[in-house]
């Protein structure tokens, strides 16, 4: 059984940017936030697991889901204790932060260039399989004038994220990306748009595009099945992140926390896995189920063990991009805020013209309005300064400790 000594000392190793051995970080993420969901799974959990582990071949096992935390035993903490463990982890973590960016909060123009997506992953509401979905696919004359738009409001990095939509054709983003870089020399941009080959995401290194985002979703094989369909694979998204690494992009990974059946002994993966990809870039928020996929009934994540994840990544990664993302912000009205004072330090206001924020819904009562718009970057601000932080007209890159 673990004592709380030796948790402070869990939180010593992560400070001192060391992973701890795998049952003992559980342990440590169970004492700081043993919730890994908001409320019940629905009763056809287990029937859906099953499901789907066999659809992807995998042996179907009679435990109920969500068992196998493989944390070590927990010395039974009173309310006072467990919170006085997360605030020191934030608090160490909001440190480290601060003394590598000071208090400077940086902004990426998302522009959600399309939601036509190829792939059918179980908990994303612009999955193929949506046929309710409202389709739509912006011009690249709209995606220049978001830019144009984004750089007078001081925006300096610019994320075209979408769906794997096949009309952006390799041709059509080297093409977009070259134009974006003759009109705005001093801006960097990011491209989030999925799986593709080596040689594909080389040719848009060369184009200009200077990072990817690409969430890894769950270093558990057997956890990634149970969210994607068989013709996804763990293997797959973990060759393509390897591979924008080797092409020199600013390379994005991330999980969601509190995806169906996750379990802390996956969290822990991720973290290893995390640990040792050493992205530039990292983005997690909670799990927010859509009505209109397999997980509509799903619980949403934890915002609790959300931000302690952020924590936990900045104290192993104390140079990476962390966003406050929009998931956080969704899931609490001062998320972003929170997860800046977890050691975040990145927001992503959305500059997409308003029929696509519309229509661009990944989970439910996504935010689109507000301090989550552009055009409102001076209420955000305002939110970001009333914590004693500072946005910062800046692209914001990587730099190495």
């Amino acid at each position: 059984m673990m004592t709380l000594k030796e948790l402070y000392a869990v939180l010593d190793q992560l400070e001192a940017g060391q992973l701890p051995p795998a049952e003992r970080l559980a342990a440590f993420i169970e004492a700081c936030a043993p919730e890994l969901f908001a409320g019940i799974a629905p009763s056809n959990a287990e029937e859906l697991r099953r499901s789907f582990l066999a659809e992807a071949g995998l042996p179907v096992d009679e435990a109920e889901s969500g068992a196998g935390q493989s944390a070590e035993e927990l010395p039974e903490l009173s309310g006072e204790e467990r919170i006085a463990l997360r605030e020191e982890l934030f608090r160490r973590a909001r440190n480290r932060a601060q003394e590598h960016f000071g208090r400077r909060i940086y902004v990426r123009g998302l522009i959600e260039i399309s939601n036509f997506c190829r792939q059918n992953c179980r908990y994303c509401g612009i999955r193929c399989g949506n046929a309710q979905v409202e389709r739509y696919r912006l011009t690249p004359e709209q995606i220049l004038e978001c830019c144009e738009h984004g750089y007078s409001l001081g925006f300096r990095t610019f994320v075209m994220q979408g769906g794997e939509d096949g009309w952006f054709t390799d041709e059509r983003l080297v093409s977009l990306l070259r134009e974006m870089k003759s009109r705005w020399p001093d801006c960097a941009v990011t491209l989030s748009v999925g799986e593709k080959s080596e040689a594909s995401y080389r040719r848009l290194r060369e184009a200009g595009a200077d990072r990817f985002l690409l969430r890894h979703e769950s270093a558990d094989a057997e956890h990634y099945s149970l969210l994607h369909p068989a013709a996804q694979t763990w293997e797959s998204r973990k060759a393509c992140l390897k591979s924008l690494k080797a092409c020199g992009f600013q390379t994005g990974a991330g999980f969601m926390i509190g995806s169906p059946w996750q379990t802390t002994a996956s969290i822990v993966k991720d973290l290893q896995f995390l640990y040792e990809l050493k992205p530039e870039m990292v983005g997690m928020g909670p799990f927010i189920p859509h009505a209109q996929t397999p997980f509509a009934d799903f619980p949403a994540g934890s915002v609790e063990r959300t931000l302690v994840m952020l924590s936990i990544v900045r104290l192993l990664l104390p140079a990476a991009m962390l966003p406050a993302t929009t998931a956080l912000g969704t899931a609490a009205g001062d998320g972003r805020e929170r997860g800046i004072l977890a050691g975040a330090n990145v927001l992503m206001p959305n500059l997409s013209p308003k029929e696509a924020r519309d229509r661009y819904r990944l989970y439910n009562n996504k935010l689109s309005e507000g301090a989550e718009c552009a055009d409102n970057v001076n209420a955000l601000k305002a939110r970001i300064r009333a914590i004693g932080y500072e946005i910062v007209v800046d692209r914001g890159d990587f730099q190495p400790l």
